[in-house]
């Protein structure tokens, strides 16, 4: 899901918040509080509108399947408004606190992490917390999946409720790609030797700034210090070796470099095309995904680099001043219950991997996620290994910045 960051804000990150730092060992939620039954009377006859990205019309699906099944469970009427880019939301937000207009906002419930969540955080614009009232926060992986509770190093403090996990992988015709480069290094040399047959998204599209991400925490010298806000004091030291790379893959790319396709759905049109041989995802199972669907060859896989790659959950969150905060809460557990977070792991339909602790999970629930096909693209946990720490969100925020000054047209 792409995730940008409101230029009302950018200077707020770009400065380096101000956040406590991560907790020492996330705990599980607590019990739902009293009052569950409440927030469903509450939630009844309510309209929903959950502001989404909607660029992928399997996951369009998905989402439509929800409001279906809160409809029918809950009596809530729940609408998909269909954004391209988050930051929009963000910003309209914003405008409504600035305009007064701090009860019946036209946002419910929005789909968000990254450089989105920090800006809502740091701007007061959250309501919560209200995960551990959620009766379904209790199955969370708050342990095995400590990124439920932290998002780019920001503390979520129960402001957004996870609801699914996402790692980078590259996406490869294996007829084509025999032995694809697990590195940045091995990946410019690929790229030499088969010039054309590769590109990534221009930024500030979310897999072309992931892609950004990604070869900044493979070639620069102090990974670890990009957790911590990026600051004028060493920006350009740091990010220094990202140009270096970049300056050197451009001419190698598709296009000679001169273009660059708008989004990471593009790109994927491009592999599937026969255009270049290799694409991107952050979503380990889409691949299979769309081999089922015909959408991909059957030659396609998937690889992630030898330091691994990076990973991250996705949330929804409440506005502060949303209009119908219990039903979007009601919304919020849905999608943590076995039941959606089965239906959302298939590859048929999604492919995107569950927050929750299957351990916890009865036994009939925990068979279904078993019984649940991988995929023939799709890696195992084992060969996806553990995720790499996603950057502070102000570091993308001048990355980006800084690209489109180098590379923008």
């Amino acid at each position: 899901m792409p995730i940008r960051f409101p230029l009302l804000a950018a200077a707020v990150l770009a400065a380096g918040l101000h956040l406590s730092a991560v907790p020492a060992g996330a705990q599980a939620p607590s019990s739902p509080a009293p009052g569950w039954d409440a927030t469903l009377a509450a939630a009844r006859g309510k309209t929903v509108y959950w502001n989404a990205w909607a660029g992928d019309p399997r996951i369009n699906d998905y989402i439509g399947w929800v409001g279906g099944q809160v409809r029918d469970r809950f009596g809530i009427d729940l609408r998909h408004v269909k954004v391209t880019d988050t930051a929009d939301v963000v910003s309209r937000v914003l405008a409504e606190k600035a305009a007064g207009k701090d009860r019946g906002g036209s946002v419910d419930l929005v789909w968000i992490n990254g450089e989105n969540f920090a800006a809502m955080k740091e701007n007061g614009l959250l309501h919560g917390p209200f995960v551990d009232r959620l009766p379904n926060a209790p199955l969370i992986d708050t342990e095995g999946k400590p990124t439920t509770t932290v998002d780019f190093t920001i503390p979520t403090d129960g402001m957004e409720a996870p609801w699914g996990m996402a790692q980078f992988v590259f996406v490869h015709d294996s007829e084509e790609v025999a032995d694809p480069p697990r590195s940045a290094a091995a990946l410019l040399d690929w790229t030499g030797e088969n010039p054309g047959r590769f590109s990534y998204p221009s930024p500030p599209d979310f897999i072309g700034s992931t892609f950004l991400k990604q070869m900044l925490v493979e070639v620069t010298a102090d990974p670890a210090r990009l957790q911590r806000p990026a600051d004028d004091a060493d920006f350009d030291r740091v990010t220094a070796p990202l140009w270096s790379f970049l300056d050197r893959l451009h001419p190698n790319l598709a296009r000679g470099g001169r273009s660059f396709p708008a989004t990471g759905p593009a790109l994927k049109q491009m592999l599937a095309d026969g255009e270049v041989a290799m694409a991107l995802s952050f979503h380990p199972g889409e691949a299979s995904r769309d081999i089922a669907g015909g959408l991909l060859p059957s030659s396609v896989r998937t690889f992630v680099l030898d330091r691994g790659t990076i990973g991250n959950t996705h949330f929804v969150a409440i506005p502060y001043n949303a209009n119908a905060p219990e039903a979007a809460m009601v919304v919020a557990d849905f999608l943590l219950s076995p039941e959606a977070q089965i239906r959302k792991q298939d590859p048929a339909v999604w492919g995107d991997f569950t927050v929750l602790d299957l351990d916890r999970l009865d036994p009939e629930d925990r068979r279904r996620f078993d019984a649940l096909p991988r995929g023939a693209a799709t890696l195992s946990d084992e060969e996806l290994g553990t995720p790499q720490l996603e950057p502070h969100p102000s570091w993308m925020v001048r990355i980006e910045q800084q690209w489109t000054k180098r590379y923008g047209s």
